[in-house]
Parts: C-alpha cells; structure tokens; sequence
C-alpha cells in the first residue's frame, strides 16, 4: 500500500484569513485550561466543532485521580499509573502529571468547583486499581461541572476569543530543508465556518481535540468524537504513538431504545457487582481484585461471559446500596436509567463494554512539543506516555488540566518569539477525492454515511477487545474497499476543499482507522488495551517498546527500558 504523502502550495489569498498568536482547536478540559494558560501573555483564539460545552470532558462521570488524600502520596499514584500501563509509561510524564496534578486540582476548587466534601478534604471515593481512595468528584457529573467552571473563566478573559461550529480540516504547514534535514512548521489551520473554508493563522497552535470513541458502533463518547485531531496530525507529518492502544470501557449501558451510556468505574468502585444472565457473579475467576480489575480485564471477561452465555450483556448490581445514596452518589446515572424505565435501587443495569479511550496519540514531549515547530498538543489527541497502554481510571482529566496549562504557557512562549512575518504561501494536502464533484449529490451524501457505518463494523469485529492477524488484515482489506467507495486511500487519503462536513469526518475516521489497525497488526504481543488472540502473553523481550508511525514512513520503535 502506497504510503507517499502529497502536498500542494495553496494561495493564502483563496479563503478569508483570521490571524491570532495563539491557536487552539478544541473545548475539552484540556483545550480550556490550555486557553486561560495561554492567555496570560497572549491573544488567543478557541475553536471548537460544535458547541463550547460539548467534547468528552462533559460527559466524564468518575472524577478526577490526584493524591490529595491523607493517607496518599504522589510516589504511590505514579506506581499504580504504571502498574496500570503495564510496563509502557513515561515515568517523566507521569511524575510531572502526579505532583503538578495537585496544585491544578487546588486551583480548580479555588475558582469554585463545587466537588463534594467531607469535613476539610474533598470526598474521595475509589476506583480500579487504584491503591488509595483519590477520585475527587461532583457526584457523577465532574466533568460537566469541570466544564462549567473552566468555561466560566474562559468566557470572562478579555484576551480569549472563542468561535463555536467550526470544524478543522488540515493543519497549514511549510516545509524547509537543512542540512539535509526535512523541517516542518505549523502556521494554524484551514476550517469550516459558516460553511466556507477559512484560514486561520497562528503564531502557535494547540491541538486539543479529543477522542475518537466514534470509529466504534458502542462508545461512551459523544457524537463529535470522530478522531478529526490525529487525522489532520497525521496528514501534516506528526509523529503518531501507541496507536495500537484503545481503550474499552467495561460497562455502557446497553437497553434498546437507549445511546451507549457509561455507566461510570465508581459504580464498583462503591461496590457494584457483575454478574452474567445465569445470575452468577463472574469477575473472581478472571482476576484478583475481582470488579476492580484494571479495565481492560473486565472488558474481556463481560466480553468471554456474554460468548459463554449467548447473551448480548452482563449486568451491575447496585441494589445492595439504598436508594438515597444511589440518588446522591449516581444522580446523572440515576436519572438517565429511569427515563429508560429502570430504577437501579431494585433493578439490574445491563451492561456491555464500549469504546472508552485512546491511549495513543500525537507524540509530544512534556513541554507538549510535537515534531511540527509551533504546534503544541494535550489532553486526549495527544501522547506524552503517561498513560502506557492502558489508562488508569480517572487520570484523563488530571491530564487535561496540567499539560493544558503546560501546552499554553508555552504556546504563548513561542509565539511571543516569533516576528509578525508568516510565508505568503502555505502547504496544504493536495485533494485526493476522486468523485470530488459529486459530494453534493444525495447518492455520494448517503454512500459516505454508509462508510461511517463501514468503518465502525469494521474496527468493532476486527480491532476491538480482541484482535488477530486475520482479522486485521481483513480490517485493513475492508478499509481500503470502503475507501475506493468515495475514491479514498485509507493510509493517504488527504483532506480537499469541501465543505461537508460528513466526508471529511469519513476521511479522517478512515485515516484514523488505519493506524489502529495498522499499529495493531505490527505489535505482535498482547499488553494493556491491545489484546491479541494470536498472542495472548505480554512479551517485555521484544515488545518493550512503543511503535511510532508517521506518513510516508516505515514505523520506528521507541526502546524503553526494562
């Protein structure tokens, strides 16, 4: 398969221009604390692809992790984040994230988080493979509530300017050759706004774009979370690392007629039970820590118990807990379970696992440096290794707020050190649609929905819980068939100048798709979120060491040590 990329000079004149020092795309918790970071010592400018509020931080129910606690240490929170990420995390990276992780927290509640207490301290409850009790939270709403506060705050500083519906496509870029050395430097990015393309250029860029639980038919992510980040990283030469590692959530709700909702890790952190549709509780026999096995565990059991019953899910048991602490310690799940009719006081929560978390992403250092001068990354889209190849339950958010403030600091940095003087002319991918003029006819519309659909079928049989050489090569088979549907290379295929947002959010789901897959197929071990059928064992001989894959490039391989 070709891997070449393409680029073409585009007139800078050819779309309405917007400038700004400091870029970022995306309104998760990382994207707002980077923006009230950045804008200390800059003028910054927050685009998000929908509205303000929505990303994967709202949806956040368990709480943020950080060791606060009187009986906790940082030393212990490290050891079980890299207990966790079975033998792949960065130690520097999750050093960093724990200690700064405190102060961030503090001044989270200073600007008045409204977490629930216990006397002094915040209440903190426990999740899995967690060595303490850490979890801060606001019932099961923290990261609506985390949204609220940060949101607050981005709205009332003068010097951050927010546009809402606006969907970034391609990163614009310009390459320069020394001493034989390819360099290349990101100046912002092409969009659609209002529905026509815009450039907007940027000193500095932040890329704090989120997830893409939305390749996958069951997720708990929100509908935005098509991969649109790594895509238009990938396309403009990042480095991309540990993209093998998806993480699936144990336990979305699974009913008819209702989305694939989480039901949150701090269910059985609280003593929640899992049993298959024999009654039979089943966890023991898997692992030792029974419900609070790491989470790729219980996906595989909820997954090898629904095979061995014929059942489409298992359930959560809560009944044992009355229902006033249910109401108040679960209000979101609660409520959202009785509007489908049950009342988890008395009733079973069917329960399946779903497409949770990537732990891959843009490789950054912990100054959030990219390999692109002038493009900084955090939260979700990015990968600094903190998480190895499987994340601990609620370091996501803890995440988002340290290298969100570090990502705007220096962002800011950088563009404070740069002239007024960007190129005049600006590299973007070159268009590689074949049926390019037909996008806006309704057989092309309903062929790329149906692509979607394709892709997510796909991911789900062949690069999901379980994987294996076969099923990836057919993955990868099927990707480049669904590609030829809209006249597409799934390793290659670069962003045009359309503005439908429905094909462009299919090209990225196949770029994205096909690094999965493609990084799955080459790690030949079985370890945290990846998990091969074919081998089945963690192999720290010859796997301890993370896989990079950029365009245009054989993978390379990042040596850790044992």
């Amino acid at each position: 398969m070709n891997t070449e990329s393409h680029f073409t000079a585009l007139e800078t004149e050819a779309h309405p221009r917007w400038d700004t020092d400091v870029l970022i795309i995306g309104s998760g918790a990382a994207g707002l604390r980077a923006a009230l970071a950045a804008s200390e010592n800059a003028d910054v400018t927050l685009i998000t692809k929908t509205t303000l509020k929505e990303s994967n931080t709202l949806y956040a129910q368990g709480g943020i992790a950080v060791a606060m606690n009187i009986d906790d240490t940082v030393e212990l929170h490290v050891n079980d984040t890299c207990s966790a990420g079975c033998g792949l995390c960065d130690i520097d990276a999750v050093e960093t994230m724990v200690a700064e992780g405190i102060p961030r927290v503090t001044e989270l509640l200073d600007w008045g988080a409204d977490f629930d207490w216990e006397g002094t301290l915040p209440r903190f409850t426990q999740e899995a493979a967690h060595s303490r009790r850490r979890i801060v939270h606001k019932g099961d709403a923290t990261g609506r509530e985390t949204t609220d506060v940060l949101i607050q705050r981005v709205l009332n500083t003068e010097r951050i300017r927010t546009v809402s519906n606006a969907f970034a496509i391609d990163m614009l870029t310009d390459s320069t050759t020394q001493s034989g050395n390819n360099s290349i430097t990101c100046y912002g990015i092409t969009a659609i706004v209002e529905n026509q393309l815009v450039n907007i250029y940027a000193k500095a860029t932040i890329l704090a774009t989120g997830g893409l639980g939305q390749l996958y038919p069951c997720t708990s992510n929100p509908e935005v979370a098509t991969g649109d980040g790594f895509a238009a990283a990938w396309r403009a030469g990042c480095e991309m690392i540990d993209m093998e590692f998806v993480q699936f959530h144990p336990t979305t709700l699974y009913l008819d007629g209702a989305p694939s909702f989480l039901i949150s890790e701090a269910v059985r952190g609280e003593g929640g039970r899992l049993i298959n549709i024999r009654g039979e509780r089943f966890m023991d026999k898997y692992h030792e820590k029974g419900e609070l096995a790491p989470r790729d565990v219980v996906s595989r059991a909820i997954q090898n118990e629904m095979l061995l019953t014929d059942f489409p899910c298992v359930y959560l048991d809560i009944t044992h807990k009355s229902a006033e602490f249910i109401q108040e310690r679960f209000p979101t799940i609660s409520n959202t379970t009785t509007h489908y009719g049950l009342d988890i006081s008395i009733d079973l929560i069917p329960v399946r696992p779903g497409a949770h978390f990537m732990m891959g992403g843009v490789r950054t250092n912990t100054e959030t440096e990219t390999n692109l001068s002038g493009l900084f990354a955090c939260g979700e889209v990015a990968c600094t290794g903190v998480h190895g190849a499987n994340r601990l339950a609620s370091n996501s958010l803890l995440e988002c707020l340290v290298f969100g403030v570090r990502a705007g600091e220096n962002a800011a940095k950088y563009a404070n050190l740069l002239s007024n003087t960007l190129p005049p002319k600006i590299q973007l991918p070159r268009c590689d649609y074949i049926h390019l003029n037909d996008v806006n006819s309704e057989m092309f519309k309903n062929t790329v929905l149906a692509a979607k659909d394709a892709i997510r079928d796909t991911l789900w049989e062949n690069v999901g819980i379980e994987r294996d050489e076969e099923g990836l090569e057919f993955a990868l088979a099927d990707l480049a068939e669904i590609a030829t549907e809209i006249g597409l290379n799934p390793s290659t295929s670069m962003n045009g100048q359309s503005t439908d947002i429905h094909l462009n959010e299919t090209v990225n789901m196949l770029n994205v798709a096909w690094l999965i897959t493609r990084a799955s197929l080459i790690r030949t071990e079985s370890r945290g979120g990846h998990y091969r059928a074919d081998f089945p064992d963690q192999d720290d001989v010859s796997w301890n060491r993370r896989v990079i894959m950029k365009i245009g490039n054989e993978p390379e391989f990042v040596e850790l040590n044992q």
